[in-house]
């Protein structure tokens, strides 16, 4: 990714430098918190403390969460509580976002024309604020350069924004954009990378070494940087959600959001509260 100049950091979040910890110059305590939904949310109470649901977000805003991302479709499926999430997190004043998962059993660009029109009838449909609301694609696994790039540009000629690229720890997926050619590299560069890393388990630690999010950016040999880290989510046992999430002494977090009686899908956002609404300006949907 390009070095950004909204996401150069104060002293106070440059905690290596400052001395405290934290990976990547960030840490949970001290960065914007945003969450990420779908049609599985809410998952569960698995203790006492504040519930939410599709239609009454206000607990998510009320312990800290500054933008809630909600998962349009997963083709050829669509997500049903994608309205109702979009209107309550606007209700509660939460940043907006939206996010498509990008599956191998259609065309890249005939998806993102999809996204694009789902997010735009919705906002309206909904009655949505006229406030931007951030694009994400999320790509499965087996995804090449070339399925990347598509969708990239088939967003941006359709909004005049970069969408944002959601990638999960996938050696297969490292191994793939790490070979792609350098015009599908610069293509794909100028989408901000959000990561997937839920623990320090990974190739690196086989060389002695713990795995960051600076040390996977760099496996993929595309961005100098990451923009967002999704540091919690769940396993699926026994159809039950199990908390996850990256936990190390150098990075502290709790297993639960705030007070919240439901496990969620965490991120941090590299940068302090300004950073993050200059970063959803940019890639954000002026869908009206």
């Amino acid at each position: 990714m390009r070095t950004l100049s909204f996401l150069l950091l104060p002293c106070a979040l440059l905690l290596s430098a400052c001395g405290g910890g934290g990976f990547g110059g960030t840490s949970v305590a001290d960065s914007p918190a945003v969450l990420n939904v779908s049609g599985w949310d809410p998952k569960e109470r698995q203790r006492a403390g504040a519930g939410y649901s599709e239609h009454d977000v206000s607990a998510l805003k009320a312990n800290g969460a500054l933008g809630l991302i909600a998962r349009s479709a997963k083709p050829p499926l669509i997500d049903d509580k994608f309205p109702a999430f979009l209107k309550s997190a606007d209700r509660a004043g939460l940043m907006l976002g939206a996010y498509h998962f990008v599956t191998m059993s259609q065309d890249p660009a005939a998806q993102a024309d999809a996204f694009v029109d789902r997010v735009r009838s919705v906002a309206r449909a909904q009655g949505i604020s006229q406030r931007k609301i951030l694009l994400v694609g999320d790509f499965d696994t087996a995804s090449s350069p070339e399925r990347l790039v598509k969708f990239i540009r088939r967003v941006e000629e359709r909004t005049g924004v970069t969408p944002v690229t959601y990638l999960e720890n996938s050696a297969r997926l490292r191994n793939s954009l790490s070979s792609a050619s350098p015009a599908q590299k610069s293509v794909i560069r100028r989408s901000p990378y959000w990561i997937a890393l839920y623990s320090p388990a990974g190739t690196e630690r086989s060389m002695g070494k713990t795995l960051t999010p600076d040390g996977l950016t760099k496996q993929y040999g595309i961005w100098d940087e990451w923009a967002m880290w999704q540091y919690g989510g769940v396993n699926w046992q026994g159809g039950r959600s199990t908390p996850k999430h990256y936990n190390t002494g150098s990075w502290s977090s709790p297993k639960y959001f705030g007070n919240m009686a439901h496990p969620m899908e965490r991120n941090v956002f590299k940068g302090d509260e300004g950073d993050l609404q200059a970063f959803w300006d940019r890639h954000g949907f002026a869908w009206w």
